[in-house]
């Protein structure tokens, strides 16, 4: 196999009906280290919406078990793409998610914006660091994939295109980006974990290489010291340089997924999807941001369930 028949491959396909396997050829197969960094940025942009960061903050779940927290997340959204979305795993990882969710007062706006995100944000990525960029055939089955997604997640409204997402994403930022207490210090605590898979020496370099990665909304919004352009030059150059190296190599052979990930630490000894997620904290049940929470239109789907499941490794 030659370096673009892959891609070959996937522009044969129909993203209004393979979406599916479109997105895991295009997340688990071309670029599955570049959609681990991208997707860890698009939840660090959440934290700087103050009803999104005030919540983390509250539940304690990213200051106090930043790991298992990142390996939770990472391992029951990987489910769904693994298996899909009719399959024992992929039900009983939605049916968590949703029973994490409905834990707490959280806005359809606010879950829409999270969903936008993973859109979105991969395919920016992809742009600046990638040893190529998305395709259109990419982009449409990477909104459809979320769309079904919120579905099943009994989101409203969900858009129905890459330019929709995109276009919720940029004005929901516009509107909602600013300073929160509580989302600075999940940041934080996201900076440290991140730190931590490498040796303790390198933690203010890697802290300030992440830094170098942040838009100036998001800086602003954290109130984070700008990194200086020479940093922001080499650290976002080498990403470019990396991106060209990989498209000299051949292309992948098996597809590698979240699990396989050095940087999920908490299960050496396997885990079950049906155990993974938070459980509520007491006495916290709304966001310690006000804000109106919209009523649910007609469409708002039924969340996915299913039985349990055997022990992953």
């Amino acid at each position: 196999m030659q370096r673009y028949d892959r891609l070959k491959e996937i522009r044969r396909l129909d993203p209004g009906k393979d979406f599916l396997a479109i997105y895991r050829l295009t997340a688990t197969y071309e670029f599955p280290w570049d959609f681990t960094r991208a997707l860890e940025l698009a939840l660090y942009r959440t934290y700087t919406v103050p009803s999104i960061g005030a919540l983390l903050a509250a539940t304690g779940e990213f200051t106090e078990r930043p790991q298992k927290r990142y390996d939770d997340t990472a391992l029951l959204l990987d489910a769904v793409v693994e298996h899909g979305f009719d399959t024992e795993q992929g039900r009983t990882a939605v049916r968590r998610i949703n029973q994490m969710h409905r834990s707490y007062d959280i806005t359809d706006d606010d879950m829409r914006y999270v969903l936008c995100t993973f859109v979105v944000i991969p395919k920016r990525w992809l742009d600046d660091y990638g040893w190529r960029p998305l395709c259109a055939v990419e982009r449409q089955a990477s909104a459809r994939y979320y769309a079904t997604l919120g579905r099943h997640l009994g989101i409203t409204d969900v858009p129905d295109t890459f330019e929709e997402f995109e276009g919720f994403l940029d004005a929901y930022e516009a509107a909602h980006f600013g300073w929160d207490e509580g989302g600075r210090r999940v940041a934080d605590a996201t900076l440290d974990l991140m730190a931590s898979w490498y040796p303790a020496p390198l933690a203010p370099l890697l802290r300030s290489a992440s830094l170098a990665l942040l838009d100036e909304p998001l800086l602003r919004a954290f109130r984070y010291e700008a990194p200086g352009p020479a940093l922001r030059t080499l650290v976002r150059g080498a990403l470019r340089l990396r991106g060209r190296a990989v498209r000299l190599l051949p292309p992948r052979t098996a597809p590698h997924y979240a699990r396989q990930n050095p940087e999920i630490k908490g299960y050496p000894n396997g885990y079950r999807l049906a155990g993974l997620g938070t459980t509520p904290v007491p006495g916290l049940r709304g966001c310690p941001v006000p804000h109106a929470r919209p009523t649910a239109g007609p469409d708002a789907a039924e969340p996915a369930a299913g039985p349990g499941e055997p022990a992953q490794s």
